[in-house]
């Protein structure tokens, strides 16, 4: 009787520590994802200087378009929270977009190798926030399920760990921005 007893706290004792640790992997997932959508918001920003400067070139009179693409990119580097980044983030896109409807007016700047260059690269950063969005996403969801189901949720309330926020697709960012100049 008393083996049997120990036996049964022994394996409610490795249940818990089992789903703790699940916790702390998903939790850790979590960050690591938030982490990978940063690294690529600030490969972003920093693309913006020289995409500004290629277009300055060829369109010296357009400075209320290169202000806001400025202040814009300036938002999304001192956003701290998810729902700051999310909003600077809009604001960028919307900026570029102005940014490259006036590389429209500049058919010289579109045949340009380095415009063509940074164009490239901007879409390729952009399909990688696409991606850590959808990573942390996908972990955001792993865990808030984990929390909510039952017997996990015991643990969850227990040990305090709460329901992450999903990072979501504003309804500026569902319309597709078209950087292709051709």
């Amino acid at each position: 009787m008393f083996i049997a007893l120990i036996s049964i706290i022994a394996v409610l004792v490795l249940y818990l520590i089992g789903q703790y640790n699940g916790f702390v992997v998903l939790k850790t997932r979590i960050g690591e994802a938030l982490s990978g959508i940063d690294v690529q918001l600030k490969r972003r920003a920093d693309l913006i200087p020289n995409l500004v400067e290629t277009v300055k070139g060829y369109a010296k009179h357009e400075k209320s378009v290169f202000t806001e693409v400025t202040k814009a990119r300036s938002s999304l580097m001192k956003a701290e929270s998810l729902e700051e980044k999310a909003k600077a983030n809009d604001m960028l896109t919307g900026a570029l977009k102005s940014l490259f409807a006036v590389a429209e007016a500049y058919p010289e700047l579109k045949a340009s190798a380095n415009f063509q260059d940074l164009q490239r690269q901007l879409e390729d950063t952009e399909d990688k926030v696409a991606y850590s969005r959808q990573f942390y996403n996908a972990n955001v969801l792993d865990f808030n399920t984990k929390v909510s189901m039952f017997p996990s949720n015991l643990i969850a309330n227990t040990f305090s760990f709460k329901a992450f926020e999903f990072f979501a697709a504003t309804e500026e960012e569902r319309k597709k921005i078209n950087v292709k100049f051709e």
